[in-house]
């Protein structure tokens, strides 16, 4: 249930992004073509500690957490006002109990505006915890959520960054069974 009604809340915030989706920008990306790109984010992630959900080699009421840096590249397929793309990311951590997270996730979503993405996203994600020890192993679940970028242009800040291709980046996004909480922002240079 809880997947249905997060998957219908991503696909409503969809609908008005459409009506604002433009089939040409002006912050370097292309109506159709091949869109790559990579980027850097800071952020905190938080896993469940109720017993049966969250990591399983976790005692119960132990809750993991922990800040992250999180390395991203991607490609996006412009297709017209919507888009289709594949990132792979690396974040390690550097407070809390997380070592490190890598991943790679398929995105889908609308161009908004002239440099605007409003998206989803799907994939799978390993995380390898500092509490346990190097030797622990990588605890690994289907991940998804949702997210959007603009570029400086869109908030007035357009004198800022000479290159258009730059783009500010929040999402959200969960594992399992909305096992973890997850957000992130941070910038991302379309080239």
């Amino acid at each position: 249930m809880k997947k249905l009604m997060f998957a219908a809340v991503a696909a409503a915030s969809l609908v008005p992004a459409a009506a604002f989706a433009q089939d040409t920008t002006t912050d370097g990306s292309r109506p159709f073509g091949i869109d790559p790109y990579v980027g850097v984010m800071g952020g905190y992630e938080g896993f469940e500690s109720d017993p049966g959900h969250g990591i399983p080699f976790s005692p119960p009421g132990n809750r993991l957490k922990g800040g992250l840096v999180d390395g991203v590249a991607g490609v996006n397929v412009p297709l017209g006002s919507f888009f289709v793309g594949v990132e792979g990311n690396a974040a390690k951590g550097f407070s809390g109990d997380i070592d490190w997270e890598y991943g790679v996730h398929g995105r889908a979503g609308v161009r908004a505006g002239e440099s605007g993405l409003f998206y989803g996203k799907v994939g799978y994600r390993w995380v390898n915890f500092d509490r346990y020890g190097k030797d622990s192993g990588d605890f690994g679940r289907i991940s998804y959520g949702i997210g959007g970028e603009f570029g400086p242009k869109s908030i007035g800040l357009d004198g800022l960054v000479k290159k258009e291709g730059v783009r500010f980046r929040a999402e959200i996004s969960t594992t399992g069974d909305f096992e973890t909480v997850r957000p992130m922002a941070g910038i991302v240079g379309h080239f």
